[in-house]
This record gives C-alpha cells, structure tokens and sequence, in this order.
C-alpha cells in the first residue's frame, strides 16, 4: 500500500516536472514565456545552455540503451536551471575532463563536479546534490554499527566503499559483491546487515530494485555535487547560482530527487559513523580514499527514468 501510495506521488509531482520543463500538448496549455536571461558572450550559443556531463557517472548521467539518449540526475536538473533562465537547454557528454571542456568552450556549464575534487582551475557553484559513502539497512532502527558490533556489510568489490568498510569493520565483515545490485540482493535476503555505497547512486539503485531501505550512517564526511563554469564568466556565475537556489526553493530539486531515488536526498542528519566523527573533527581520516580505489558504478541499463511508473525523462539536445 505504501510502495502504491508513493508511486502514485512520485507519478503526480513528475507529471508537474515534464509540464515546467517540455510544456504540454493540450490545446488549452500556453506554457509560460520567459525572456532569456543569458545572451553571448556569456553563453556560446544563443537561446541555449550547453551543458556537459559524464555519462559514466550513472544515475547522474547515462545513455539510455533502448534510444542512446542521455538520461539522468544531471540532465533533468540541467534543464531545470535552464528553464529558469529562458533558455533550452542542449547535453554533451564531455567525460570526466571537466576543465578541458569549459576551457575550450564546448559547454557553458559542467554538472556533476565533486566538490572534494574540485582543483581551482574553473568556477565552481553551491552544492547542489549531496554525497558520501551511506550506510543502508531495511531497518529503520538498525542504528550505527561499531567495529566490535558483528555486523555484516555488503559493497560492491575493488569500490571506495569497501576500502571503507574493511578499514573500519575488519575485512572479515565484508562481503565483496560484483555489483551494487547483488549487495542490495544480499541485504534484501537477510545475508547481511548493511550495505555500504555512494549515497546517491546507492538509493538509486535500491529505488530502480523496488527495496525499502534506511540511511543508517555516513562512513565519510558529507560532501557533494557542484556545477562548473569558467572562472572568467561571472555574469554566467551569477545567473547559475540563482538558478540553482530557484530550482531548490521552489521544489523542483525534490520532484527530480523522488523520480529518480525514490525520496529527498537529505544527507544532514544522517549519523557519523566513528571513523567518520573522527574525520570530521579534524584528526586523521580513516576512511580518506585512495586514488587507486574505483566508484560505485550503476550499470547503465538499470538507468532508469521510469522506476516506478514516474513518467518520462527529459532529454538531452532537449528543444
């Protein structure tokens, strides 16, 4: 009843989603007009916002097997911010070279920045999605483990949030998985207690499996997304900061969050796990990450915009 009754939510608040990003068909709908609030030279193109995304970080972005097209987190919020600036907005898949991109004027904008690994080399914008290595119960009690507690954690194997896990919990408390779908199949089936995964991609996955599950605590410090821009540019700086704020105030943000996680992606009162208190408090990190780890990774054709019959995706090149 619960999962029928969210479903029919997510279904209504993203068919309000698709009418403030792509209109409506209707004869009696006239969408509103908005002036563009952009002109050259602080966008490349005219009439349009040229964002860039990496499409091997799904679900933020990825390609759609069944149409090839770019789908994802990035895209819909990308054509949010778009909107409120009176433009349409066109997505290019520019990998995880950033910098190169909005240095040589392939985009106006590069979403899906990480924040910790922002180097100063362009502009970077709020935090507009929250992220860290999560813990995942299907307990809502189950509460914040500790290292002589016996839990049992499931990662996805050779990830950041294994590494995490063996250094906190011991080794012997993990079991490896060869994807973020069979460790949520672990939790599922009772064979462990947690899972360990990047916050967002780890609610997407469990939401795109149709499991219920808790944010138990944080094994690293709350960081989180940003959008680039070239540091040059501060009337396009000044325009995305307000959009952005625009797309949260005013609950488009949230609406996006729940089509594609399946809940509000709210990181802030989320506990700590010990090693991450320690981290947090300025002292060594024992959960920092070694560059030779490898992310989560959501296999792109699980990249789903229609889990739970939440309605079509905005695409990329949208017009």
């Amino acid at each position: 009843m619960r999962r029928k009754l969210l479903s029919a939510i997510a279904l209504a608040m993203t068919a309000v989603l698709a009418v403030a990003l792509v209109g409506c068909a209707g004869d009696d709908y006239v969408p509103e007009e908005k002036s563009p609030q952009l002109e050259p030279p602080a966008i490349g193109e005219s009439g349009t916002l040229r964002v860039g995304v990496d499409t091997g970080k799904a679900p933020l972005a990825g390609i759609m097997e069944s149409n090839r097209a770019i789908v994802g987190l990035d895209v819909d919020i990308a054509a949010a911010i778009a909107d409120e600036l009176g433009l349409k907005v066109s997505i290019t898949d520019v990998g995880s070279d950033a910098a190169s991109a909005l240095a040589d004027g392939t985009v106006d904008i590069v979403m899906g920045v990480n924040q910790s690994e922002a180097d100063g080399s362009f502009w970077v914008s709020q935090t507009y999605l929250p992220t860290g290595i999560a813990l995942f119960s299907t307990d809502p009690n189950a509460g914040v483990p500790t290292a002589d507690s016996g839990a049992t954690f499931a990662a996805q194997i050779s990830s950041t949030s294994a590494w995490a896990v063996s250094n906190e919990f011991g080794a012997s408390s993990l079991e490896a998985a060869s994807t973020l779908i069979d460790a949520f199949d672990s939790l599922k089936n009772g064979q462990v207690n947690y899972v360990a995964a990047d916050a967002v991609i780890g609610l997407y996955t469990a939401h795109s499996q149709e499991i219920d599950v808790y944010l138990s605590a944080m094994l690293s410090r709350v960081g989180g997304y940003v959008i680039g821009a070239s540091s040059d540019n501060a009337e396009l700086q000044t325009a995305i900061s307000q959009a952005v704020q625009n797309v949260v105030d005013g609950g488009m943000l949230s609406v996006i969050e729940r089509k594609w996680l399946g809940t509000t992606l709210d990181l802030s009162n989320v506990p700590l796990s010990a090693a991450a208190e320690n981290s947090s408090s300025g002292s060594a990190s024992s959960t920092s990450v070694d560059s030779s780890e490898d992310e989560e990774s959501s296999d792109d054709e699980q990249l789903d915009p229609d889990a739970e019959g939440t309605g079509d995706q905005a695409e990329g090149d949208a017009e």
